[in-house]
């Protein structure tokens, strides 16, 4: 008994031992994970740290892949993504002569690369966070993120293959095998990148399981009511004891009359 609730162990996959707690009216729940491991699809807390298992873990993989996809596309265009055409001595935009085009693909491009090296350091690092709550809130942010750079490169695979195909044969004498590889990047980006979210929703919905599977509801019982303010109306009087009573006190007698 805590506090008037309940107090119960469970133990779980890994040897961890979490308890949950409730208040005295049963109406409020806490969970508390003391070695904080096995939440959201990694190891327990404190174990130790195998680069092998790690690289084989398919969230890493995908990663892996979308940083390179994002490293060529964005290389390509910065190195042979400027030419300038047979009329104008300055460098231009060889998709179609669209610095947006250009100057978007590049963003994009290096924007998923710093995201995947900062979420594969959140990947090596997930299994030491202790905190359930951590975890959470970084699968959430993996999971919002790569919803918007999947929908990011699809318009950028979109912009790119539009702009490429108005260019006319003959104007892109160097640069069109960059070209065509970062539209192509671009386009596998969009597969990995939608392999991440599912990963992502993949850990998120283990966490929510393992709190539900967790938590037990505790058993309906009479609750102790609240100790009020004593009254005295309430009291029924009761003589003191040992007094006596108004016929054995002894008082004044008259003297007896002969």
């Amino acid at each position: 008994r805590v506090h008037g609730g309940t107090l119960k162990y469970k133990f779980r996959r890994g040897g961890h031992r979490e308890f949950l707690g409730w208040d005295s009216r049963g109406k409020q729940r806490q969970r508390i994970m003391e070695s904080g491991g096995g939440a959201y699809g990694a190891a327990k807390a404190g174990g130790t740290f195998d680069l092998w298992h790690f690289l084989q873990q398919p969230q890493v993989i995908a990663r892996i892949f979308s940083a390179v996809f994002a490293l060529i596309v964005f290389s390509c265009i910065i190195g042979e993504g400027y030419s300038n055409p047979k009329w104008s001595p300055e460098l231009q935009c060889i998709f179609n002569h669209s610095e947006d085009a250009c100057r978007y693909g590049i963003g994009i491009g290096v924007v998923a690369f710093l995201a995947c090296v900062f979420f594969f350091m959140v990947d090596i690092y997930f299994p030491q966070i202790s905190s359930a709550t951590d975890r959470k809130y970084l699968v959430i942010a993996d999971l919002a993120f790569s919803a918007v750079w999947t929908f990011l490169w699809f318009i950028g695979f979109c912009v790119l293959t539009n702009q490429w195909s108005s260019v006319q044969p003959g104007d892109v004498i160097i640069g069109a095998d960059s070209a065509r590889a970062s539209i192509a990047f671009s386009f596998f980006s969009i597969f990995s990148w939608g392999l991440l979210i599912a990963f992502a929703l993949q850990r998120y919905r283990m966490g929510v399981q393992d709190f539900d599977q967790s938590y037990i509801d505790p058993a309906p019982g009479p609750t102790p009511p609240y100790s009020s303010y004593p009254n005295a109306g309430h009291e029924s009087y009761q003589q003191p004891p040992f007094t006596r009573t108004g016929e054995n006190s002894e008082g004044y007698q008259p003297p007896p009359v002969y």
